[in-house]
């Protein structure tokens, strides 16, 4: 290993994990630029274009020269449709005034873990969960307090296993419902039972939008003490365009006002003007990404299925499976490695989201019909070449 120019650096990147899907991406792109053909179902990244009314948006914003700094805490009109769509979605009041606008989810949910964390608090996780959180808590001092979660319960939290981790430490609870990586949705007794334990709670709310069974809920419909971390990137296809927000209780908004100012100035101008025409003139493209989306996740929830993959519970919302692939493997990081250079398609091994994962694999259906139809072929190619003696 290469020794750092200097004499030392924070202990506490040794501490985080690598994002393994990104691990997988990467050597996949670099197959793809030998001239290798590579079937992505590995990463989370939808193949829609952006809606047509944010190309616009876009174009009209540069035309009108909107390119300067924005208010710390985004467009005032941006804030405005975001409250407006919580209310109409939730039934929900949210003051524009108490929400932070950001370059994507991501430094949303680090100024909130900046926020709430002192060294040596706690933030209780899900396991499996989205591989990232827990590098987050850890640059912010905090420490990851994990609940396991079982395919016999649906990969549901139990709230009785949440209050046994609390503690007089514990800085908040994180959910994600949709969830990355099984697409389960949580329940309204569960989000009453978590208010109730009265702990901050963060709910990342990036999937709401991609439901195809039951319904989505916000956590703001249980708590006005919530932290809520949403985009644009999964609903709307703006994955590049980087934006995301972050809704917050009132008494909260000065100290992340000035943390946004100081570490982020602002989010795209541009791309804050193409969020107000996703929020308000894209119903039609939404309810059109939905059906296909949820034709793709039955053609592979019945292909896999059809391979020997035992998938515990149907995904409800994203656009995930995460299943059970230890009648082949005890390995999901050498598993996924060795389908990429074999069988040249990309999955995410299960242990990139923690050691509850370990022997299941997720793969996405955000790529079309055709690109998944070659893809499951080429699989079930490569696990029947493999059963052979």
């Amino acid at each position: 290993m290469t020794k750092p120019p200097y004499r030392s650096y924070n202990p506490l990147v040794d501490q985080m994990s690598s994002f393994i899907v990104m691990d997988v991406l990467e050597r996949a792109n670099q197959l793809q630029r030998q001239g290798i053909d590579i079937v992505h179902l590995e990463v989370g990244e939808p193949d829609f274009d952006v809606p047509v009314c944010v190309s616009l948006a876009v174009n009209q914003a540069y035309a009108e020269h909107r390119t300067h700094y924005t208010h710390s805490l985004g467009d005032p009109e941006l804030r405005e449709a975001i409250a407006a769509k919580y209310g109409q979605e939730y039934g929900v009041k949210v003051d524009p005034d108490q929400i932070l606008v950001t370059s994507g989810s991501s430094p949303a949910i680090l100024l909130t873990m900046l926020l709430l964390c002192q060294p040596g608090s706690e933030v209780i996780l899900s396991n499996p969960g989205y591989a990232c959180y827990s590098n987050f808590v850890l640059a912010a001092g905090g420490k990851p307090v994990y609940v396991p979660l079982s395919a016999e319960d649906g990969f549901q939290y139990r709230i009785a296993d949440i209050r046994s981790k609390i503690s007089e430490r514990t800085a908040a609870i994180f959910i994600n419902s949709p969830m990355n990586p099984t697409g389960t949705l949580l329940s309204p007794d569960f989000y009453q039972e978590l208010a109730a334990l009265d702990v901050p709670v963060i709910s990342d709310e990036i999937y709401h939008g991609l439901i195809y069974e039951g319904e989505a809920h916000s956590m703001l419909e249980y708590s006005d003490k919530a932290f809520i971390l949403n985009g644009f990137s999964k609903r709307y296809a703006m994955t590049g365009l980087r934006l995301g927000y972050l809704i917050a209780p009132k008494a909260y908004m000065p100290a992340i006002q000035k943390m946004g100012q100081n570490f982020l100035i602002c989010a795209s101008s541009t791309a804050q003007r193409a969020g107000i025409a996703a929020l308000n003139d894209t119903s039609d493209y939404e309810s059109r990404m939905r059906a296909t989306y949820n034709e793709r996740r039955l053609y592979m929830l019945e292909r896999l299925r059809q391979m020997g993959f035992v998938i515990p519970t149907d995904p409800q919302g994203a656009f995930y499976i995460f299943a059970d692939a230890r009648k082949f493997t005890d390995n999901s990081l050498k598993f996924a490695f060795d389908i990429l250079e074999n069988a040249h398609v990309g999955i995410t091994p299960g242990i990139d989201f923690g050691s509850e994962g370990e022997g299941y694999v997720r793969f996405s259906y955000a790529n079309s019909l055709d690109r998944i139809r070659e893809g499951l072929n080429r699989l079930d190619h490569y696990l029947h070449q493999r059963s052979l003696p």
